[in-house]
């Protein structure tokens, strides 16, 4: 159903093979284009947009609705919902 294909690279111009194995991989997963970058532009883009690492989540105190026992939360507590501690959340 799917044979190889070879691709040009947007951001370097180098040709790059666009696998039958990726291909079906992006069909099973619903995605639509091709990829435009070949894998070491790709990856190279990665790391500059996550500066290498995986930052940090700024986690918000709360009250766990539930319990009452305090607790951090990875979003702003708005007060209209209720917040739960992990192990309510479980619940």
């Amino acid at each position: 159903m799917y044979s190889d294909k070879t691709l040009t690279c947007k951001d370097c111009g180098e040709d790059f093979v666009f696998s039958a194995g990726e291909q079906a991989f992006y069909a099973e997963k619903g995605f639509e284009n091709e990829p435009a970058r070949c894998p070491q532009c790709r990856a190279a883009r990665k790391q500059r947009n996550s500066g290498g690492f995986r930052r940090e989540r700024e986690m918000y105190p709360a009250v766990c609705a539930q319990c009452g026992a305090e607790t951090e939360v990875p979003f702003r507590p708005s007060g209209d919902r209720p917040v739960y501690c992990r192990d309510c959340f479980r619940r």
